[in-house]
């Protein structure tokens, strides 16, 4: 840990034109040697602060302070520190030794100061938190330091655990004081050495050298990758242009070869660019969680035809990060999210992409939905989420239905049961933000006997959009994506496409005698699915149908194109979904949308 500390704060970006130590002026105004670097973390929210520099002798000190203390005392004990490093040192030295001997008097701890930038000495009875400002120098003996005051820091650099050719590479990473749009990054290649060079170079088998075109945050390797461990350089940078610590990650394995074809890629071909003004390219995909494709169920008896390699979240992710980059999309509406799947792995890869990302949790559950949007499109204006149990339960808008379902209390009681939630997200234009839209996006109950239930779910999720885009923002048009498990035969969509559902359809009995109830519901929405009816959308062994829709205001908008499906060869491939060349057990819906 020391000797990374110790490396770290030695090392500086490698920027254009900036050299390894940095110059000041002195106390006096003079110019100094060049300096090392002295760094302060100081967050008023905290009670102590940190000051991380190495000395001298090479050994690195991290030390924490009150930040009320007087800076007399963090300075005293820095002196202290230096001390012992000059004692150590001098103990290995000959003369050293030879002077002890001769009962020369022991080595006194340096003088230590802390000069403000404009060369006036800090007083030692300065609070620490006020003493420590950016630009500060720092003098141990003749040494000197540049204090920097909360520079951008990397808290967290990795790389995903699988690599392919062809897909693209994003790192994970957490940042303080900066943002990860700020950083920058030098991605290497390994390099494997000749045997004989090998022994020359005593015992190396591999080095480094810089990927080509790899000075982005995501980095594609190629074919020619295939075999070779990767290296990323990070250093973490801010808007103000000011850089900190770099650090490098390694991958833990190899480059390995991609899939070949996948489902996506004819997809892609209708897909390069981002659309132009006035066209809205929007993306559903229920993108299977990995809490559901990593269970013995699903490798037995759901998918006991995918490769097992092929339902490893990795490898998974691989695929999808690939599949969405390539789509250039403006809304992506997912769900079966997992969290840390939107944390660490899609959120930061489709942010470099240009999308921000929003995420809902399901109550009590480890996945939820993600709405993300093209930020140089769009800008957010406010969210909505809610839980629609909680939402039957107690928003004042559902107490009609509340009253409707009164007779019925095991229907009332299965539906205060599911975890579904809707994510209700208004955007504005960023080139007209007169234009505001309203994005809804849902997983609605999944059991196929649950037509009752989803007709309900819909009716919470129909009045609450309602109350955002007629009470809250009125007449803007609404989006309305998700996995509504219905196919277009079901009540749920007659219901969402018509307006209107009767208390005669047969699905208010799908959940058998026990569970029957019965009336009759409507929505002011005009609502139409913007890419019809598909033959399926969700394609595994038992099973196959359109469940997945993007159902737009057919009063504002109107479809400009539909990004053709994938062929039923393509998805049958390896028989079902997913496979080795297809993500999800769903298939992504995409179409391009125009204001009228």
């Amino acid at each position: 840990m020391w000797r990374l500390l110790r490396h770290t704060l030695r090392a500086l970006p490698g920027l254009r034109g900036r050299k390894q130590r940095l110059g000041c002026r002195g106390p006096a105004g003079s110019a100094l040697p060049a300096m090392e670097r002295a760094v302060v973390r100081c967050v008023p929210a905290e009670p102590k602060l940190s000051v991380s520099l190495v000395l001298g002798d090479g050994s690195a000190r991290h030390m924490q302070r009150d930040q009320a203390e007087p800076l007399g005392r963090a300075l005293a004990r820095i002196a202290n520190n230096a001390g012992k490093g000059h004692t150590k040192a001098a103990k290995k030295s000959k003369k050293a030794r030879a002077e002890a001997e001769a009962g020369a008097l022991p080595l006194q701890p340096p003088t230590v100061c802390l000069f403000s930038q404009d060369g006036e000495a800090v007083a030692e009875d300065v609070p620490n938190a006020e003493a420590w400002q950016d630009g500060a120098v720092l003098q141990i003996g003749e040494a000197r330091y540049r204090v920097e005051r909360n520079p951008p820091t990397l808290t967290e650099l990795q790389l995903p655990r699988s690599l392919l050719a062809g897909f693209p590479v994003c790192p994970k990473l957490r940042t303080e004081f900066g943002s990860a749009s700020d950083c920058l990054f030098r991605w290497y290649q390994e390099q494997r050495v000749e045997p004989a060079a090998a022994a020359t170079a005593g015992g190396e088998r591999s080095g480094w050298v810089e990927a080509p075109g790899g000075t982005e945050r995501v980095f594609t390797p190629s074919n020619a990758h295939i075999g070779l461990r990767l290296k990323l350089l990070c250093t973490p940078g801010d808007s103000q242009r000011r850089y900190g610590v770099p650090r490098e990650v390694e991958s833990s394995g190899p480059v390995e070869a991609g899939p070949g074809a996948c489902t996506f890629d004819a997809r892609h071909l209708y897909t390069k660019k981002v659309t132009g003004p006035g066209l809205i390219r929007t993306v559903t995909y229920n993108i299977l969680a990995d809490i559901y494709a990593q269970t013995e169920l699903s490798r037995t008896v759901l998918y006991p035809y995918s490769a097992p390699y092929s339902l490893e979240l990795d490898y998974r992710q691989n695929l999808l990060k690939k599949e969405l980059a390539g789509y250039s999309a403006d809304i992506i509406c997912l769900q079966e999210v997992d969290k840390v799947v939107f944390t660490d792995s899609l959120g930061p890869a489709l942010d470099a992409f240009g999308l921000e990302g929003l995420f809902k949790l399901k109550e009590k559950q480890r996945e939820g939905l993600a709405t993300f949007y093209r930020r140089d499109k769009f800008s957010l204006l406010s969210q909505h989420d809610i839980a629609l149990n909680q939402a039957l339960l107690e928003d004042p808008l559902n107490k009609e239905l509340r009253d409707k379902l009164a007779p019925y209390p095991q229907v009332q009681e299965k539906v205060h049961q599911r975890s579904s939630v809707l994510q209700v997200s208004v955007l504005h234009s960023t080139s007209d933000p007169s234009r505001k839209i309203c994005i809804a996006n849902t997983h609605l109950y999944w059991h196929p006997k649950g037509g009752n239930i989803r007709l309900i779910q819909a009716a919470v999720a129909l009045s609450h959009i309602r109350h955002v885009t007629h009470d809250m923002y009125p007449a803007i048009p609404v989006i309305f994506c998700g996995d509504f498990n219905s196919t277009p035969s079901a009540g749920m969509y007659s219901f969402v496409n018509s307006g209107s559902i009767a208390e005669d359809h047969e699905d208010w009995g799908s959940n058998g005698e026990e569970q029957w109830c019965s009336m009759s519901l409507t929505h002011p929405f005009k609502l139409k699915s913007a890419c019809g009816e598909p033959a399926y959308t969700n394609y595994v062994g038992g099973f196959h149908g359109c469940l997945d829709y993007i159902f737009i205001d057919a009063n504002a908008l109107e479809v400009e194109q539909v990004i053709p499906l994938p062929s039923h060869e393509e998805v049958t491939t390896h028989q079902a979904l997913p496979s080795v060349s297809h993500p999800s057990d769903h298939i992504a819906l995409i179409c391009d949308l125009k204001w009228k």
